[in-house]
C-alpha cells in the first residue's frame, strides 16, 4: 500500500486565528492533491474547524481528487453533532466507501478535550479552544483501504496500549495497519516529539503492525511492526514522507490478553514478599 504522511509544520500561536484557518486550509488541500496515492493522512486538527464549516471550494477539491485518483485521505477535524456537542475526529473518503468515514478520538486529554469540574476558568483564560469534547467509541470501525484495514488513534492515544488491544479485538476484521495522528505543535521543540515517537515503536511492537505517524511539527514517521523506524521527516519541517506499507494480520498474545499476565505477575511478587515479611516477623518472635 502507498502512503503519503503530511506534516505542515502549522504554528500553534497562529493554528486557531482567522489567518492561520485559511492558511492551514489551503496548505493541506495543497499538500493533499499534490499526488495520488493509496492513502493520503494529514494531523490532528488539520483543518481547524468544525467539518461542517469547511469551506464548499476545500472540501470539493478533496472529493474531487480522491474520486479522479482512487485515493483514500484520512483528515483530521473537529466534529460537531450538535451547536454543543463536539468531537476531536478524523474523517475519511475513499473509493472503497459510499460515505464519510468518522472515528472520533476515545481517550481525552484534560483541559485540551475536556473540563474537569471546577476548571472553567483554567480553559478561559489559556483560551483553549473547544475544550469540551465528546468521548467517542471503543472498538471504532477500521477504514479500508484497498483491502487493507487502517485503524486510526489520534494524539496520545497510542500511548495506551491496553486500549489500541481492546480496539482490534473487538473489531470483527482487525486492522492490518495503525495509524496515529497529531499535533504536538503545543510542546515545542522539546522532548515531548521524541517521547511520542518511541510510544508509537512501543504499539507496533505489541501488535505486530506497522504505525504511520503524520504530525504537524513531529514526528512524521513510518513504524514497522518490529519497531523499527525506517522513513521519517524532518522536525518542524513542511514536508511530505511518502512509503510503501505492508499491513499485517493475526493477533498477537499482548492483543490476545492485553496487561493481564502483567498485573498477575505483579500481584505474585506481592504476594511473595508479604508472605516473606510475615514469616520473618514469625521467626523473629521465636
Amino acid at each position: 500500500m502507498s502512503v503519503r504522511l503530511l506534516q505542515g509544520n502549522v504554528p500553534q500561536d497562529i493554528k486557531f486565528e482567522a489567518a492561520g484557518i485559511a492558511r492551514s486550509n489551503a496548505l493541506y488541500r495543497d499538500m493533499i492533491t499534490a499526488a495520488p496515492a493509496d492513502l493520503v493522512v494529514t494531523p490532528e486538527t488539520a483543518f481547524p474547524l468544525i467539518l461542517q464549516d469547511m469551506p464548499p471550494e476545500i472540501a470539493l477539491a478533496l472529493r474531487q481528487f480522491s474520486v479522479g485518483t482512487g485515493t483514500a485521505l484520512l483528515f483530521g477535524a473537529a466534529g460537531a453533532d450538535s451547536p454543543v456537542d463536539f468531537t476531536n475526529s478524523v474523517f475519511g473518503i475513499g473509493p472503497e466507501m459510499k460515505g464519510l468515514y468518522r472515528y472520533d478520538k476515545h481517550h481525552l486529554v484534560p483541559f485540551g478535550e475536556f473540563i474537569p469540574w471546577g476548571f472553567r476558568w483554567f480553559v478561559d483564560m489559556m483560551k483553549m479552544p473547544l475544550g469540551d469534547f465528546r468521548r467517542g467509541g471503543l472498538a471504532q470501525a477500521p477504514l479500508p483501504v484497498r483491502g487493507v484495514m487502517v485503524a486510526p488513534n489520534i494524539c496520545y492515544e497510542d500511548l495506551f496500549g491496553e486500549e489500541i488491544a481492546r480496539t482490534l479485538r473487538g473489531q470483527p476484521q482487525p486492522a492490518n495497519v495503525l495509524v496515529n495522528v497529531t499535533n504536538l505543535a503545543w510542546f515545542g521543540d522539546t522532548i515531548a516529539l521524541d517521547q511520542h515517537l518511541q510510544i508509537s515503536r512501543m504499539r507496533a511492537l505489541e501488535t505486530r503492525r506497522p504505525m504511520l505517524r503524520s504530525t504537524n511539527t513531529g514526528m512524521t514517521a513510518v513504524v514497522a511492526p518490529d519497531g523499527s523506524v525506517p522513513a521519517r521527516l524532518a522536525t518542524f519541517t513542511t514536508g511530505t514522507l511518502s512509503a510503501q506499507v505492508q499491513g499485517t494480520r493475526g493477533l498477537t498474545p499482548y492483543v490476545r490478553v492485553g496487561n493481564v499476565p502483567a498485573v498477575l505477575g505483579c500481584l505474585l511478587v506481592l504476594l511473595v514478599v508479604a508472605w516473606r515479611a510475615a514469616s520473618g516477623r514469625r521467626g523473629a518472635g521465636a
